[in-house]
């Protein structure tokens, strides 16, 4: 069974973004040293149109430049120990700033790179990536779109091809959300399926397809566990809350709809979240098992779920 473990590298985007300390060092500090321990390559996501406003700000703010050189830092740490730096794009760093004690972030009309014209678009990635082909060694082919906002993948098609930009792992099949700035629709995309090829459309396997989705776990979650959830966060936040200092960008309507109704989504180490992971892993592993019809992996298989085990201990622990 081949699992990757990845992570998005960034800060929050509601009223406080949290700092880059809790959010982004701290956190990936204890990754990095499970991955250090047992040689296990973590794949990172970097936000790094925060790293272009970092770059922007630093020489006017010293604690910016800090930061800065902290996350330059530490992605170096990260290739030292063959872990994958990739592409995450939030395009709301165009417009979002630092009034001089904390960041502003604009997110209307912003959020997702459907919000600009294709030509702004197809800008947008191409200087996202040069930056980041820039802070590591090896080349960039993989993409995650911020919020999933992934559609319609047709505006960034050509642009991708342009760059070598091969992979996605954006979708978390079944998940489907519209706000004012969140949408994406993965409901086409059976749980529990393999990496697929595709072309124009992210949700639609094409044999030939010049891309490859590496789609992202997902998990259908109940009602109950929503009400778990927010009460026992509520009751004992510190043991329940997401890992980071911040608050996440507004997502209306959300909190009610996974109240009511079993909801797709992403399968995470963050929070009480954690407290599924081996649940999950062993299903997935099971599943795998049943596909293959053999057990020839059985040694890798019981590192995978040692694995899980210990990152979902460090991550409610270290919370």
């Amino acid at each position: 069974m081949q699992v990757i473990l990845t992570f998005d590298y960034e800060l929050f985007f509601g009223t406080d973004t949290g700092s880059v300390q809790k959010c982004m060092i701290e956190p990936s500090n204890r990754l990095l040293a499970i991955a250090r321990k047992h040689q296990i390559p973590l794949v990172f996501f970097v936000d790094i149109g925060f790293l272009i406003k970092l770059q922007e700000y630093k020489e006017q703010y010293p604690t910016l430049n800090a930061d800065f050189e902290q996350i330059t830092t530490q992605l170096k740490e990260m290739e030292e120990l063959n872990c994958e730096i990739q592409l995450h794009i939030h395009p709301h760093w165009e417009k979002s700033f630092y009034d001089g004690q904390k960041w502003v972030i604009v997110t209307d009309g912003c959020y997702k790179l459907s919000d600009f014209p294709d030509a702004e678009a197809e800008s947008i990635v191409r200087k996202y990536h040069h930056f980041l082909s820039g802070l590591t060694k090896k080349k960039i082919t993989t993409y995650r779109a911020g919020g999933w906002c992934i559609q319609p993948f047709s505006q960034v098609e050509k642009v991708f091809q342009e760059l070598e930009i091969t992979k996605d792992s954006t979708v978390f099949p079944g998940g489907k959300f519209e706000s004012e700035h969140y949408q994406f629709d993965f409901t086409k995309v059976l749980p529990f399926g393999n990496p697929y090829r595709f072309q124009s459309d992210v949700t639609q396997a094409v044999e030939n397809g010049h891309f490859l989705e590496v789609p992202i776990s997902s998990w259908e979650f109940s009602p109950l566990f929503y009400w778990r959830l927010y009460i026992l966060g509520r009751l004992n936040p510190r043991d329940h809350k997401m890992i980071g200092d911040g608050s996440f960008l507004a997502q209306p309507g959300r909190k009610k709809s996974v109240l009511l109704n079993r909801t797709w989504n992403h399968v995470s180490s963050d929070g009480y979240y954690a407290s599924q992971l081996m649940k999950q892993a062993k299903y997935y592993h099971a599943k795998d098992l049943h596909l293959r019809g053999d057990r020839s992996s059985k040694g890798n298989d019981k590192l995978f779920l040692e694995t899980i085990g210990i990152i979902r201990l460090k991550y409610k622990k270290g919370s």
